[in-house]
C-alpha cells in the first residue's frame, strides 16, 4: 500500500497565515459590528462570570471580616450540615419538597397557558383587537412583584368582596375554605401559581405566537381544501409546526424546576404558610443573614449551589430524553 506523502510544512504554514490575514481583514472591515458586542460581553463578565467566585463561600467557613479567600476551607461541611444535621435537615428537605412541588405546579398548569394564549391570539382576525388583547395580557409582566403581590393581597383580604366570591366558587368545587385564604397553608401553592400565570403568561406567549406566525399559510390552505376543521388545523398543522419551539422551551423550563424566585414567596407567605411556602431560595436568604446570633453565609451559598447543580442535571436529562424520542434538542 502506497503511503501518501505529507504536504510540505511551508505550504501548510502559508495557508495558515493567509487564513489569519483574512480573519484580521474581516475584523478590521466590520469593527463597528464587533464594537456592539462589547456591552454584552462586559455584562456577562461582570454579572455572570465574576460572581461565580462567590461559589467558594459554599466550601468555606466564611467570616465576613476575613473575606472569601482568607476564610478557612471547610470542604463539603456546609452541604452535610444542611442535609443531615438535626438542626437544619428538616427545614432543608421541607424547603426542597416545597420548591419541587411549586415548580411542578408551574410546569403542569402554568406552562400550557402561554401556548393556549398564543393559539387564541393567532385566531383573532381583527388586528387592532388582537393588539389590544395582547397588550392587556402583557401589561402585568411589566409591573413589579411588589405591585402584583400587593394587588393579590388586597383582593384576598378577609373584608373584601372578592374573598366572598372566591369562597363560594371554592365551595361549589368541593373545597372548604377556612375564611383566611392567605393564612391557610394548603392554599399557598395554588395562589403562587395563579399569581405567576397572571403576571407572566401574556409575555411568555410572545415566543409561541411568533412560532405560530412562522408556520406556512399554505399548510392551512391545503388542510381546508381537504375539508379539515379548526381542531384538525391545531392538531396536524399548528402543534407540529411549533413542536421545536415547544420542546426547547420545555427543556429550559425543566432546567429551572428548582429556581423559584424568593421575591414573590417572601411577599406572599407568612408564619402560617411556612409549611408549604418556604422554598430553597427563601431558606438560603434566611440562613445567609442570621439564624439565631450566627451568620450562615456558607450554608446559604451551599443551597444556591445545590440548586444550580440539580438544575444542570435536569437540563442534561431533559435534553437527552428529547434527543432520544425526537430530533429536537438544545445540542
Amino acid at each position: 500500500m502506497a503511503i501518501k506523502p505529507a504536504q510540505p510544512l511551508v505550504k501548510n504554514r502559508d495557508a495558515f497565515l493567509d487564513s489569519g490575514r483574512k480573519n484580521i481583514n474581516v475584523l478590521i472591515r466590520d469593527w463597528r459590528l464587533y464594537c456592539l458586542l462589547v456591552p454584552m460581553l462586559a455584562w456577562y463578565v461582570l454579572f455572570v462570570y465574576k460572581p461565580m467566585g462567590g461559589l467558594l463561600v459554599a466550601f468555606k467557613d466564611y467570616k465576613p471580616d476575613r473575606g472569601i479567600i482568607n476564610s478557612d476551607f471547610a470542604g463539603f461541611y456546609n452541604f452535610f450540615k444542611l442535609m443531615f444535621d438535626a438542626t437544619f435537615k428538616k427545614e432543608f428537605w421541607g424547603a426542597f419538597r416545597n420548591t419541587f412541588m411549586i415548580s411542578l405546579y408551574g410546569l403542569i398548569f402554568a406552562f400550557p397557558i402561554p401556548i393556549i394564549l398564543a393559539i387564541l391570539f393567532s385566531e383573532i382576525v381583527h388586528e387592532p383587537y388582537r393588539k389590544l388583547t395582547q397588550t392587556i395580557t402583557y401589561l402585568p409582566y411589566f409591573l413589579s412583584e411588589v405591585t402584583i403581590t400587593g394587588l393579590v393581597l388586597m383582593l384576598l383580604k378577609e373584608s373584601s368582596l372578592s374573598t366572598g366570591i372566591l369562597a363560594r366558587a371554592m365551595l361549589s368545587l368541593g373545597f372548604t375554605p377556612d375564611g383566611k385564604i392567605l393564612e391557610t397553608a394548603r392554599y399557598f401553592r395554588p395562589l403562587f401559581c395563579i399569581t405567576g400565570i397572571w403576571k407572566e403568561a401574556g409575555y411568555s406567549s410572545i415566543v409561541f405566537f411568533a412560532a405560530i406566525m412562522g408556520v406556512s399559510p399554505t399548510l392551512y390552505e391545503a388542510l381546508r381544501v381537504d375539508g379539515g376543521n379548526k381542531i384538525q388545523e391545531l392538531r396536524f398543522v399548528t402543534l407540529p409546526g411549533i413542536s421545536v419551539t415547544l420542546t426547547i422551551m420545555l427543556i429550559m423550563r425543566i432546567g429551572h424546576m428548582l429556581s423559584v424566585g424568593y421575591e414573590r414567596v417572601i411577599l406572599l407567605y407568612n408564619v402560617s404558610t411556612y409549611a408549604t411556602g418556604d422554598v430553597l431560595s427563601t431558606l438560603a436568604y434566611r440562613l445567609a443573614l442570621f439564624v439565631g446570633t450566627q451568620s450562615n453565609t456558607g450554608m446559604g451559598s451551599a443551597i444556591d449551589m445545590f440548586n444550580s447543580v440539580i438544575g444542570f442535571f435536569l437540563v442534561i436529562g431533559a435534553n437527552y430524553v428529547s434527543r432520544r424520542v425526537s430530533t429536537t434538542s438544545l445540542w
